[in-house]
């Protein structure tokens, strides 16, 4: 219920990880190196696959969008956060905070379905090796890229709009550090039934609907990798979806923890923990993950560096 003679609010302060003084320094050293990190992993990640011929393939064409999309989604979220852990009053604008808000909703979301493509992908070039080419040409890797973006998008702009019809009067104070969901319903003043709803019904149908196709395109894998003969060639297929799984496995299970519980101040402090992985870790880990699972990547890196010592 709206209350009366309220002030509306014109900016928000961000509480962060924690209110401890003595940690800031030390959190901000932490996550600058994560930052960091994922940079130029992300970054040399979508150089190496332009710049190398061999992985002018849709498989790794969909990879340098997901390196894309994670390098959007950190610093969406990292500049402020590490700008707050060195300064006493930690303030966002009402509108930065809610232009922070819809994009990394829009760019969460697109996540999910470039992971769903990829598995698609993989699906293919597997199940349906004959036809990979044909089925998986230019054109329609490019319009399968498109539509998470623009999905994503929409979702991120329909959320935005939602939040904006709430009523906002005080406190002003987002437990939190970024402007996400929860804590923003808790704050409003006005009824945020509609809001909680749409974000339960986007958040669960969003994460089955990708989860169930990337579940479905892999029993069809696994079972046709099976059906492969030889254990080289079992091996061969199952490497080439090993890093892509885990990268699953690391996205989607923290964002299962983040979206699917009802907004209060304990579900709040537990969703900091769990925003810490899906914004920072899962980024930064991608590249390695890819890199280090992958023959092709690494030959691209040593015919880089190799590259680099003849012209030496």
């Amino acid at each position: 219920m709206l209350r009366k003679n309220y002030t509306e609010v014109t900016e928000f302060i961000l509480l962060g990880l924690t209110d401890r003084a003595d940690l800031q320094p030390v959190l901000f050293v932490i996550f600058l190196l994560i930052y960091l990190i994922t940079v130029t992993g992300n970054v040399s990640m979508i150089f190496l696959i332009r710049s190398d011929s061999k992985l002018h393939t849709p498989m790794y064409f969909f990879l340098s969008h997901l390196s894309f999309v994670d390098l959007c989604y950190t610093t969406n979220v990292t500049p402020q956060m590490l700008v707050n852990f060195l300064s006493e009053r930690k303030t966002i604008s009402f509108i930065g905070c809610f232009i922070q808000f819809h994009f990394l909703i829009a760019l969460v979301i697109t996540d999910y379905y470039m992971l769903t493509v990829m598995a698609y992908d993989r699906y293919m070039a597997i199940c349906k090796p004959l036809l990979y080419g044909s089925k998986m040409s230019k054109t329609v890797c490019l319009s399968l890229v498109a539509a998470p973006y623009i999905y994503g998008f929409a979702n991120g702009l329909a959320q935005t709009i939602l939040m904006l019809r709430l009523s906002f009067c005080g406190p002003n104070e987002i437990n939190h550090f970024y402007c996400a969901d929860p804590p923003l319903l808790v704050l409003a003043c006005s009824d945020t039934y509609v809001k909680e709803t749409a974000m339960f019904v986007v958040a669960g149908s969003n994460l089955t609907c990708s989860l169930s196709i990337i579940l479905i395109s892999y029993i069809f894998i696994f079972v046709a990798i099976l059906r492969i003969r030889s254990a080289e060639g079992r091996r061969k297929a199952f490497s080439t979806c090993g890093s892509h799984l885990t990268a699953v496995t690391v996205f989607y299970g923290t964002l299962f923890c983040m979206y699917l519980r009802p907004p209060s101040e304990t579900s709040v402090e537990q969703g900091k923990i769990v925003a810490v992985f899906y914004i920072f870790v899962s980024p930064m880990l991608n590249p390695l993950i890819y890199s280090l699972r992958n023959k092709d990547v690494k030959s691209a890196i040593m015919k880089i560096f190799q590259q680099k010592l003849f012209h030496k």
